[in-house]
C-alpha cells in the first residue's frame, strides 16, 4: 500500500510538470538548442577555426547565412560549433558543480556537528574569496585551454552555492517522519542521506543544475570578452569576443555581433523558464497561489 502511494505521488507529480507551460516551454527551446548542437560534425565536418577559407567580411546569402568574418571563416558554422561548445562547457561545469555541492551538502545536512562545521568553514571561505581575479589569473596562467579545462575551472568556483543550498534543503528532510522511520530499522546514514532524502530533492537539484549550466556559460563567455578562454576552438563567448575586438556593429556587420548574442539569451531564457516551472510544482507557496 505504502509503495502504491509513492508510486501514485509520482505519476501525480508528472502529470504536473507535463502541463506546465513554462516547463514544457522551456525544454522545447533547450531541446532546439541540444539537437542544433548534436548536428554540428555534420554542418561543419572541418575545423571553423581555419583562417582564409572563404573569402572575407561576405553579407550574409545563401551560401553563407550569417556571412563570413574579417578571417574569412563562415559564421554560421562558428556559431553551431560554437553553441556545441558553449553547451558542453556549462552542462560539465554544472554537472562537476552540482554534484560536489550535492555530496557535501548532503554530509552536512544530515551529519551535522563537526562535519557540518568543517564543510560549512571551506565553502564560506570559498564564498568570500573574490572569484573573478582567480579565475583570470588560473585561466592565464593555463595559457592553453580545452573545453574539459574551462569547465573544470568553472566548477571549481560554483560548488560552493550549490553545497549551501542541498545543505538547507537536507537540514529540512532530515526532520520527516519517514526518516525517522527508517533510522528505526537501522538504515545506515548513507542509505539514509541518498536513498530516502536524495531522491525527495531531486527537483531542488533540476534547479541547483540549470543555475549552475547559465551561470557556467555567462562565466565563460565573460572570460571570453577579456581574451582568457580557449583560443583554438569556437564558443559563443569566442565569437563575441572577436566580433566586439575587430568592431562587428561599427562596420555593419550586425550578423557578426547578434546570433551569439540571441543564443545564449534564449538559453537562458530557456533554463530560467524550467527553473520557474520546477519551482511553482515543488514550492508549496506557490502551489497555494497558482492551484498547482
Amino acid at each position: 500500500m505504502k509503495i502504491g502511494k509513492h508510486v501514485s505521488a509520482r505519476l501525480s507529480s508528472i502529470r504536473v510538470i507535463a502541463v506546465n507551460k513554462k516547463i514544457i516551454v522551456g525544454l522545447s527551446i533547450f531541446l532546439f538548442f541540444i539537437i542544433a548542437a548534436l548536428f554540428a560534425p555534420l554542418k561543419a565536418p572541418y575545423n571553423v577555426m581555419q583562417i582564409g577559407m572563404f573569402e572575407k567580411n561576405l553579407p550574409p546569402s545563401s551560401s553563407h547565412p550569417l556571412g563570413t568574418d574579417i578571417y574569412g571563416r563562415d559564421i554560421a558554422d562558428q556559431l553551431i560549433v560554437g553553441l556545441r561548445n558553449s553547451l558542453l562547457i556549462g552542462m560539465l561545469a554544472g554537472a562537476a558543480g552540482t554534484v560536489i555541492g550535492l555530496i557535501f551538502g548532503l554530509l552536512a545536512g544530515y551529519k551535522g556537528g563537526l562535519t557540518d562545521h568543517i564543510i560549512r568553514s571551506v565553502t564560506d571561505s570559498f564564498l568570500v574569496v573574490p572569484t573573478w581575479p582567480l579565475l583570470i589569473l588560473i585561466a592565464a596562467y593555463l595559457r592553453t585551454l580545452s573545453i574539459t579545462d574551462m569547465a573544470l575551472i568553472i566548477a571549481a568556483f560554483s560548488w560552493p552555492w550549490s553545497t549551501r543550498t542541498i545543505r538547507a534543503q537536507t537540514l529540512s528532510w532530515k526532520e520527516r517522519e519517514f526518516v525517522k522511520l527508517a533510522k528505526v530499522n537501522n538504515l545506515s546514514d548513507f542509505e539514509i542521506a541518498f536513498r530516502e532524502i536524495l531522491p525527495n530533492m531531486l527537483p531542488y537539484i533540476g534547479v541547483i543544475f540549470g543555475s549552475s549550466v547559465t551561470s557556467a556559460m555567462a562565466t565563460e563567455a565573460a572570460l571570453e570578452l577579456i581574451g582568457i578562454g580557449p583560443t583554438n576552438i569556437s564558443t559563443l563567448g569566442r565569437i563575441l569576443q572577436q566580433s566586439f575586438y575587430f568592431g562587428a556593429l561599427a562596420r555593419g556587420m550586425y550578423w557578426w555581433f547578434f546570433p551569439p548574442v540571441i543564443c545564449l539569451i534564449a538559453i537562458f531564457i530557456s533554463l530560467q523558464l524550467i527553473n520557474m516551472g520546477l519551482d511553482e510544482v515543488y514550492n508549496p507557496r506557490l502551489k497555494k497561489i497558482t492551484g498547482l
